[in-house]
C-alpha cells in the first residue's frame, strides 16, 4: 500500500482545520467596534481572574508552616 502524504496547513492559512483560526477572524470583521471592545475587555477580566487565583495560591503556599525538622549536615 502506498502511504498518503499529508501536509498540515499553517495556522491562519486558508484551509486550516482549526475552527478558531478560520471562523473567528471572519466573525470579527463583521462585529462592530462596541462588540469587539466588549470581548476584548472580557478576555482581560478573565486573565485578571486567573492571575488573582494564582496570587492567592502563592500567598497561601508562602505562609504555610514547613513540616519536618531541620538537620544540619557537617
Amino acid at each position: 500500500m502506498e502511504e498518503e502524504k499529508t501536509t498540515a496547513a499553517p495556522t491562519g492559512a486558508p484551509g486550516a482545520s482549526c475552527f478558531f483560526c478560520t471562523v473567528l477572524p471572519m466573525l470579527e470583521r463583521r462585529w462592530d467596534e462596541a462588540t469587539r471592545g466588549h470581548f476584548k475587555n472580557a478576555r482581560i477580566e478573565f486573565l485578571k481572574g486567573v492571575r488573582s487565583l494564582i496570587d492567592d495560591r502563592i500567598a497561601r503556599l508562602a505562609t504555610e508552616e514547613r513540616k519536618g525538622t531541620h538537620v544540619t549536615v557537617e
